[in-house]
């Protein structure tokens, strides 16, 4: 006789209706890994009418939540709510009745991780989560898991693949921001709503539950300094294709010797780096441990059949009790104080990238250079083309300026001064460079 494992899910949107097919059309995909079938109990989601083109058994479907906490049969249950509340209460309630969750919600867990998981820890439950960081790329397995002998070192990753398919599409297209990100929420990829997106908080929210998990960091996302391409340019696209490299928002977790440094921004990475070469709407992460060395992961990091390969994957292993053992091991978001502390954002070091509009006269470039070298960031590098004769303010230039490694704090300062000189005018900007 076939084992089964009964399991249910709370949702039925997007990701749900691709789990829902994998788990009723593909079952026997899971039974070779399962030992078993994944046997689909119920589907709980308050409307019970809309069409998600695809037939369900009849009576698979309720809005009735009990059907779920009051069946002792359920062992597993895939919670595929989207944001804070209900997803948080319900949450509990599916672990107090005795469910292991699985789960693709990063802002719950960003948000809410502390509590949940001490909850699942004191009522002997689990959680799993890899649909929640990079939809269908296995980094959460990859670093909990794969890389356990290391202690990783850095993760810069690129985890919006909405805000890496606008920054395609202005690259390659030549389409403004607003046009690009037009085209984004045309196919899907973007919500009506895209500012959690393209503002770093997605990715900030990713890389809080990457931090916990590689470097054991207790860190609140909206600490996370972060900027967005929500300001990006098609100026500075082009120049940075012409200083050989490519714009990419960037996430970024790198331990060092004073703490761990955490950032989200756009950042120049140079061309012919895989990271530089990811594109569309696809995410991927650059991991680097003290025994692995350098490894790189890329993928579809959301839509609804990586995400959702992305949950079932994670039932498979609740099935197995691989994730009871893995769960109790890595003690995620456990009580007290960080293995880690987390560096003052001014002291994190970087190379940048300015553009400055200034005026073209003489004299201009050495009294920012002054300034600078005040601040202790020497230059290595300076674009400034000639005057466009046509251009509406032909005595206006772009003074494009790469920089050697200086901290956060020096180069923001020195910026603000820079920009309170008489001739230079608004609209300067900078970011920082990533050259591995």
């Amino acid at each position: 006789m076939t084992e089964k494992t009964k399991v249910a899910m709370v949702g039925f949107g997007t990701i749900g209706t691709g789990v829902a097919r994998l788990l009723l059309d593909r079952g026997d995909r899971s039974s070779r890994h399962a030992k078993g079938t994944l046997h689909l109990q119920a589907i709980v989601d308050p409307d019970t009418k809309r069409s998600r083109g695809i037939d369900l058994p009849a009576g698979l479907l309720t809005d009735d939540l009990t059907r779920v906490t009051g069946d002792p049969e359920i062992t597993v249950v895939a919670q595929l709510i989207g944001g804070l509340e209900p997803a948080r209460t319900i949450m509990l309630q599916l672990l107090e009745s005795g469910k292991d969750v699985v789960t693709a919600n990063k802002a719950l867990l960003a948000e809410h991780g502390p509590e949940l998981f001490r909850r699942a820890r004191q009522l002997g439950r689990s959680i799993a989560f890899e649909a929640a960081v990079a939809g269908g790329v296995p980094i959460i397995t990859g670093i909990g898991q794969c890389l356990a002998a290391n202690q990783v070192e850095s993760l810069h990753a690129i985890l919006n693949g909405t805000s890496n398919f606008i920054l395609t599409r202005m690259e390659e297209r030549g389409q403004d921001y607003a046009a690009a990100v037009s085209e984004a929420q045309s196919r899907g990829y973007a919500e009506a709503d895209p500012t959690m997106d393209v503002d770093g908080s997605d990715a900030a929210q990713k890389l809080a539950i990457m931090a916990q998990l590689a470097f054991g960091a207790q860190v609140d996302w909206k600490n996370i300094p972060r900027a967005g391409i929500d300001n990006v340019e098609l100026a500075d696209l082009r120049w940075a294709c012409e200083l050989g490299y490519r714009l990419k928002l960037l996430a970024v977790a790198q331990l060092v010797p004073e703490g761990l440094e955490l950032h989200v921004s756009p950042t120049l990475v140079r061309h012919g780096t895989p990271l530089a070469e990811v594109r569309g709407a696809y995410n991927a992460i650059s991991v680097v441990g003290d025994a692995v060395g350098r490894v790189f992961f890329e993928g579809l990091g959301a839509g609804q059949m990586p995400t959702a390969s992305a949950v079932v994957g994670d039932l498979i292993d609740m099935a197995l009790g691989h994730t009871e053992i893995t769960f109790g091991a890595l003690q995620l978001w456990p009580d007290g104080e960080g293995r880690v502390a987390v560096r003052e954002p001014g002291d994190v070091s970087s190379r940048f990238y300015l553009r400055l509009n200034v005026e073209d006269r003489p004299g201009v470039l050495a009294e920012i250079a002054g300034v600078l070298g005040w601040h202790e960031i020497s230059i290595a590098s300076v674009i400034q083309h000639e005057a466009d004769e046509e251009a509406p303010q032909k005595s206006i230039v772009p003074l494009i300026i790469m920089t050697h490694t200086a901290t956060e704090g020096a180069a923001a300062t020195a910026m603000e001064t820079i920009d309170g000189m008489p001739f230079v005018r608004p609209g300067s900007v900078r970011m920082r460079v990533y050259d591995s």
